[in-house]
């Protein structure tokens, strides 16, 4: 989807030295906003596999609550599929006929 010349994306990460030494990774939202911070890294190679371990966890692990009131209850138990027309929703596109028959 692009507005204004400028393409809307659901959000990305970024590789940011850490006050220690290494590399952090930053989970931005679309507006830019802070979602999450990593754990440091000792090189851009391990960050980068760690930005691919987040998006496997995202995308297939449960969420657990554990608040002081939550007892480590699990909050989503089911992972829901997301097919190619949600996802090209998502992001603004249109699938083709053929991609969605398919």
């Amino acid at each position: 989807m692009i507005e204004q010349g400028v393409i809307a994306v659901a959000g990305y990460f970024e590789l940011v030295d850490a006050p220690d030494g290494g590399y952090r990774v930053r989970m931005m939202d679309g507006s830019g906003n802070l979602m999450a911070i990593s754990v440091t890294f000792p090189t851009k190679r391990a960050a980068v596999k760690g930005v691919e371990m987040a998006r496997e966890i995202a995308g297939t692990g449960l969420i657990r609550d554990c608040s002081s009131n939550g007892a480590g209850t699990i909050l989503r138990d089911r992972v829901r599929t997301v097919s190619p027309k949600d996802k090209a929703a998502a992001h603004g596109r249109k699938l083709s006929a053929r991609a969605v028959v398919g």
